[in-house]
């Protein structure tokens, strides 16, 4: 584990041509606050890439046969991805427009020119510090007055049953549908969405470690090595589900768990 981790920015380089993929993943070598995790050689890579690592920092070419950069983007937020920081990188200034459209962090020319690029790396530095800060309070911060649900109800075969929270190992959310997984029943919650489940729980106890997860720390039985120095939690469900852990989300569980 490195000593700088909070301040490593997790990449993702997109380029159908593998010469210039390579080039500028060597140019971003010199910046020691970038790791590149992934590379993708064409669009539907890149949206599978960035679904399973959840990178911070994508460059992304714009034209590639199939699904180009720009589709890229839209692709990912039709499936209601949460999106990096993507900054455009191409040999034609024509889509410029339509790249600030879709909110990038900045539009590189190829050749990219280390000056340049040194520019955009640190624009795209403060924006991710900036938005990671909403994230550093401590996990404990429930509303003032608010005590956490000790209970919760779960629909499951037409039929609604209390459960204790200390029971629910994991919830997860999938078309804007919540599933709780307990020690002896899996069923639907009444709850909307994941941030308004944990803002009702005990947060020392409950850890969102994936935008679709949020999981019972007293209920993880085993921390997995993944792909590219991340983790997936064995949860002590029946099924032992593995929860993904995202790159955010990594360090506190190695804080957690002293890894």
């Amino acid at each position: 584990m490195r000593d700088r981790a909070t301040a490593t920015i997790t990449t993702v380089v997109v380029d159908d041509e593998s010469l210039a993929c390579d080039e500028l993943a060597y140019l971003l070598r010199d910046f020691p606050e970038i790791e590149v995790i992934a590379r993708a050689s064409n669009g539907l890579e890149a949206v599978e890439l960035i679904r399973k690592l959840e990178p911070e920092l994508v460059f992304l070419d714009v034209n590639m046969p199939g699904l180009d950069g720009m589709g890229v983007v839209r692709r990912l937020r039709e499936n209601d991805v949460e999106l990096p920081q993507f900054i455009f990188v191409t040999a034609y200034d024509q889509y410029a427009v339509e790249a600030f459209r879709l909110e990038a962090m900045d539009y590189l020319l190829k050749p990219v020119d280390r000056v340049r690029l040194a520019e955009t790396v640190e624009r795209a530095r403060r924006a991710i510090q900036e938005k990671k800060a909403p994230e550093l309070p401590p996990v404990s911060r429930n509303a003032p007055g608010a005590a956490p649900r000790t209970k919760l109800l779960v629909r499951a075969n037409n039929r609604n049953f209390i459960v204790d929270a200390g029971d629910v190992i994991y919830a997860t959310i999938d078309d804007g549908l919540i599933t709780l997984v307990a020690t002896n029943i899996e069923g639907h919650s009444n709850y909307r969405t994941i941030e308004d489940l944990q803002a009702n729980l005990d947060r020392e106890m409950f850890w969102r470690v994936h935008r679709s997860f949020l999981v019972n720390i007293n209920r993880i039985k085993e921390v997995v090595p993944w792909f590219k120095s991340s983790y997936q939690l064995r949860m002590d469900d029946k099924k032992h589900t593995e929860v993904p852990v995202s790159r955010v989300q990594t360090r506190r569980l190695r804080e957690l768990f002293k890894l």
